[in-house]
């Protein structure tokens, strides 16, 4: 079997032994990496479905009048040199290039530095975790966790909405481990579908509201002289903070996140005996407050003793790209169009206007908010080029697809946003005679432009993006192994923050959530799959209508019937769904799983709106409320 890596937008970044012969791929975790030890989730078992699928996109594909048809990679490389070349002379701000994380690794990082090398747009902002990120590097100055394996040396865990039945088998594995030895573990959600079988106790919290229950467990510990005043009088804006609480009663805090004071009291208990060990799911952050949502856990954590000590700290994330090195790439100061309102930001963009986008490893048409809008958008451009192996939503929206690798058919080294081992992958299996890797497409392109860019070959991207670790080396002992621990650092935040002062920021402000809409009273959570990454859904795997679930005690719900087709609608439009019931689910919201196809029916995303989080830019996909009506 050979050594490989999964390069999917996971935290995880497993290292794999793969095995191709005539009867197909087999795939199993590598029992030798500290991390995986041995297995693997079944989105990694599913991907070989993904590169035999007839479905694939196996040639350059040109839009015309008459719809698709192949072109040969000289005519598809030709046409992207003499549309680009023009408008990168006169104004390559009018280039919008979108790069993803549909597949992970140092190769997609220098594909995005060589169009920044080149002056054109490219985006900010977060469709995923950059809110957190921002309430993280505020409270502690920068974004650091314990090594991930010290939750296996945890007594009491606190998880604050991270679905392990769905995403970071690892995380759920040490997790249970942790268990096995006498950690309870608590976890607090709007529903408990996912969290059964991974806790003792479930604490139902209106969905986004989490800030209010992390405040009142503070409020209970500093009545019970369970956290001294002197403790926090030691972090920034201490007596702001101390002035926040004061303006709420622990009633007042219970009533707005849906929780008895008995159980904020029970969870005082808990973390006034530390360390605590909390984790921070990604959904509490995408919601208009979600900022104040992971500072009010953080703060928590931090006052309570929790950070700094072996068994305890506060898991948000860290960049998976922490490890490399990318400043040997050149780069030009080109214009940022944010990417959770990129719809209006296109329409806005008029110095100069855009005419052209190159969009690779992200599907933004199914995965942004308002993906009519952005779909429209994209048409009114004059020239759009995908780099897909599907005819995705985005890639409906293209005039020319370029056929791109999938995991497992390109060389890679990928980082993790939970641990510090680099991972490698080998090509393992041949991609199809015409599909080709982005760091391809970019080097050829490159060689047929005016000025390119001094742009190496794969192996030489990867020894300059690995030079604090050894270089050539490092990639050398990648090759051998699999897998590189590029840091050993079991407890982070030692007694102090990352701030220069070492102290630790306070949040001063909390916000109300808004009164409901009458004619919206549900507030959607677009959540993730089991079955699949993102939109990386293949499109004979469609063919039912999206499942919806709410509460049937809501009174919202009231009179419709399970397993019935019914309209959730928003102010954006309607979508026909097949409802479900789930009674442990909060009666304010409902639940649709994200990804699925908006040209095949699905794509939720069309009914959220472009709002933004109060900090990082990011999404508020959760603070989008919406109604059922009978079909």
């Amino acid at each position: 079997m050979i050594t490989s890596a999964c390069t999917l937008d996971c935290p995880d970044a497993c290292s794999l032994l793969v095995q191709s012969s005539s009867d197909g791929l087999r795939v199993r975790g590598n029992p030798e990496h500290p991390i995986t030890r041995g297995f693997a989730c079944g989105k990694i078992r599913r991907h070989a479905r993904r590169l035999a699928s007839p479905s694939r996109v196996t040639a350059p594909w040109l839009k015309t009048e008459k719809g698709w048809r192949s072109i040969s990679w000289n005519e598809a490389l030709e046409m992207l040199a003499s549309s680009l070349q023009p408008l990168l002379e006169r104004q390559p701000q009018s280039v919008l290039h979108i790069q993803g994380h549909g597949s992970r690794g140092i190769s997609k990082d220098v594909c995005d530095g060589f169009f920044s090398a080149l002056g054109c747009s490219k985006t900010f902002g977060s469709l995923c975790d950059g809110t957190g990120i921002a309430a993280s590097l505020l409270d502690f100055g920068a974004l650091d966790h314990n090594d991930i394996r010290d939750l296996e040396n945890a007594q009491r865990i606190v998880n604050w909405g991270r679905d392990l039945s769905r995403s970071s088998v690892h995380v759920a594995a040490l997790i249970n481990r942790a268990r096995k030895r006498g950690a309870d573990v608590i976890s607090l959600c709007p529903a408990a579908d996912g969290f059964e079988a991974f806790s003792d106790r479930i604490i139902r919290v209106a969905p986004g509201r989490d800030r209010f229950l992390a405040l009142a467990v503070i409020k209970v510990l500093l009545a019970e002289n369970w956290l001294a005043a002197d403790d926090v009088a030691r972090c920034h804006d201490s007596r702001e903070f101390l002035k926040l609480l004061q303006g709420f009663s622990l009633e007042d805090l219970c009533r707005k996140c849906d929780v008895e004071p008995a159980v904020a009291s029970d969870l005082a208990a808990v973390y006034a005996r530390p360390p605590v060990a909390s984790l921070i799911g990604w959904g509490l952050q995408r919601t208009v407050y979600g900022s104040e949502n992971v500072r009010a856990i953080n703060a928590l954590a931090w006052l309570s003793g929790s950070v700094g000590s072996k068994g305890g700290g506060v898991y948000f994330n860290v960049s998976s790209k922490r490890h490399f090195d990318f400043s040997w790439l050149p780069e030009k100061a080109g214009r940022r169009l944010r990417l959770p309102d990129l719809a209006d930001q296109i329409r806005k963009a008029v110095d100069p206007p855009l005419s052209m986008a190159w969009i690779a490893g992200s599907n933004p048409v199914n995965q942004a908010p308002d993906s009519e809008a952005l779909a429209a958008a994209l048409d009114a451009l004059d020239f759009v080029v995908v780099a897909d192996a599907f005819m995705t939503d985005t890639a409906a929206c293209a005039d020319l697809i370029l056929p791109s690798t999938l995991m497992w058919e390109e060389e890679e080294v990928v980082g993790s946003c939970m641990h510090d081992f680099l991972q490698y992958t080998p090509v393992v299996v041949d991609p199809p005679q015409k599909v080709k890797s982005d760091l391809w497409m970019v080097r050829e392109l490159n060689g047929l432009l005016g000025s390119p860019v001094a742009l190496p070959d794969r192996k030489a991207c990867f020894e300059r993006s690995l030079t604090t670790h050894g270089g050539a080396s490092c990639l050398q002992e990648l090759i051998r192994t699999g897998f590189y621990q590029a840091r050993n650092q079991p407890v982070c935040f030692l007694q102090w923050t990352a701030h220069p002062d070492g102290r630790f920021r306070l949040l001063t402000e909390v916000h109300a959530e808004p009164d409901p809409d009458p004619d919206y009273p549900l507030r959607l959570l677009s959540l993730v799959r089991r079955s699949s990454t993102h939109s990386q859904i293949l499109p004979e795997d469609h063919g039912r209508l999206p499942q919806l679930w709410a509460n049937p005690e809501s009174a919202a719900v009231r009179g419709l019937q399970e397993q019935s087709s019914v309209w959730l609608v928003s102010e954006l439009g309607r979508m026909e769904v097949e409802l479900c019931f789930d009674r442990s689910l909060h009666p304010e919201a409902v639940v649709c799983r994200r990804g699925d196809w908006r040209r095949l029916g699905g794509g939720v995303n069309r009914l959220i709106q472009a709002r933004l989080t109060d900090l990082g830019d990011g999404a508020a996909y959760y603070s989008q409320r919406v109604r059922l009506e009978k079909r």
